[in-house]
């Protein structure tokens, strides 16, 4: 099935409202979604385009630098304000805004609807569910997302390059298996002289940018953020994850000059220019990869998986958010909104989201084959999405997010200490929340 097609269902989809929509949603002219500002927000203004020519019904989606965006929301929170009716918000924000009565409890809705069971059962509880394992649901799974890979296929397949690599590190220059692999091919493609360097990654210091990168070797050699007892000290400080941060540091001194605070943004660029042979990104900024009006490398660009730890284990620093419903405005507001989600997680619609780049959480459309086909990346996304892994959704998890922001970028960035202190010093860090939290004792 072709992009067309996807789109035609959606077309469909679409022809289901104009007969009218419900009558607690009478009246509503306009509904405003807050987003971070990021392509599948602009999907998302497409897809609220269409609902638009089919309702009546303005869709419209605001955007925040993603630095500022959690604070923005937070600030609305606080005031109890109605400036949104839905929110996109990261599953790390699920335990805060819950326990303090932020968000609609959608459990009922998306239980009797079924719309429940039209997404992957890890999304569901990523995204929507709080606390784990309790059944109640407070957002509908929007954009899955993780971080992967892309990769410069032109200079891994290059004759001179694969005998130079072989010949120096013993082993075929391929896609890397391992995160000791990958760094063997990060030291070998950085080329100052030639303006060339091996790696792109996360160092970003705002909001969570180099702990979603540092994550994913970190769950890969064992490491996690707190056991099932909240119990942080002897859990983070191992010396599994003070070797996980070892090599991290080590990736980022074959990073391009001024990747120094990167995130999703940074990373992109750095490609497209032809500095890095590989970099860290979240799927949702693979498309612009793919298109050759933005990445002169597009027809030689590959894209894979996050490679596997010493004890074989993979991980993949999940991305993504889901949708929720502001609990502060009135009840015909709500009841739009609740009409918006119904139709935009109808299978029809949910094909034409993943057609324009968006990453549909629906079992059936990830499942299709044209789900795989349509483009380069989803085959990887589709396999990282079995092995992802989240920071926390505790109420305090920005307490701790800042910790280990803290820690990491002075390590890994500004060379402060040892791999062992920064460890240490998270570990104790976010002891202290948790215990001030009364989680610990």
């Amino acid at each position: 099935m072709h992009k067309k097609s996807f789109l035609i269902l959606a077309l469909l989809g679409l022809l289901v409202l104009t007969l009218g929509a419900p009558a607690g949603a009478q009246g509503i002219t306009e509904l405003n979604i807050w987003w971070a500002e990021w392509d599948p927000a602009n999907y998302l203004q497409q897809i609220g385009n269409d609902y638009e020519a089919a309702t009546g019904i303005k869709v419209n989606v605001v955007q925040t630098p993603w630095g500022g965006y959690f604070d923005r929301v937070a600030t609305e929170w606080a005031a109890q304000g109605t400036a949104f009716d839905m929110v996109v918000g990261d599953s790390q924000w699920l335990g805060q805004a819950i326990t303090e009565g932020h968000y609609v409890d959608m459990t009922e809705f998306l239980t009797s609807t079924g719309i429940k069971d039209t997404v992957t059962p890890a999304t569901l509880t990523y995204y929507g569910e709080y606390p784990s394992g309790s059944g109640s649901y407070y957002a509908y799974p929007t954009e899955g997302d993780a971080n992967g890979w892309a990769y410069r296929k032109d200079l891994f397949e290059n004759p001179d390059n694969m005998a130079a690599f072989e010949a120096e590190f013993g082993y075929p220059l391929a896609i890397p298996q391992t995160w000791e692999q990958l760094r063997d091919i990060a030291k070998f493609f950085t080329r100052p002289d030639e303006g060339l360097y091996g790696i792109g990654v996360y160092t970003q210091i705002d909001y969570d940018g180099i702990t979603m990168g540092f994550q994913n070797p970190f769950f890969a050699y064992g490491g996690d953020w707190y056991d099932a007892e909240f119990n942080a000290l002897g859990v983070v400080d191992t010396p599994e994850t003070i070797a996980a941060l070892e090599l991290y540091k080590e990736l980022y001194s074959y990073a391009p000059p001024g990747t120094n605070n990167a995130f999703f943004a940074e990373m992109n660029d750095v490609f497209v220019n032809g500095q890095a042979a590989m970099i860290m990104n979240y799927f949702a900024f693979f498309p612009a990869l793919a298109n050759p009006e933005i990445n002169p490398f597009a027809e030689s660009t590959g894209y894979f998986s996050m490679p596997a730890g010493p004890s074989g284990e993979r991980y993949a620093a999940l991305g993504g958010q889901g949708i929720s419903i502001n609990a502060y405005i009135d009840d015909a507001r709500k009841q739009a909104s609740f009409d918006f989600i119904t139709w935009f997680a109808t299978q029809e619609v949910q094909a034409s989201w993943a057609a324009l780049g968006g990453y549909t959480c629906n079992i059936a459309v990830l499942e299709s084959p044209e789900f795989l086909a349509v483009a380069p990346f989803n085959a990887a996304f589709a396999e990282t999405m079995t092995f992802v892994k989240d920071f926390s959704n505790i109420p305090e998890f920005g307490q701790l997010l800042a910790v280990v922001q803290q820690y990491l970028h002075a390590y890994v960035v500004g060379g402060e200490g040892t791999a062992e202190d920064a460890m240490t010093s998270i570990a104790e860090g976010m002891d202290e929340v948790l215990a001030e939290a009364g989680y610990v004792g």
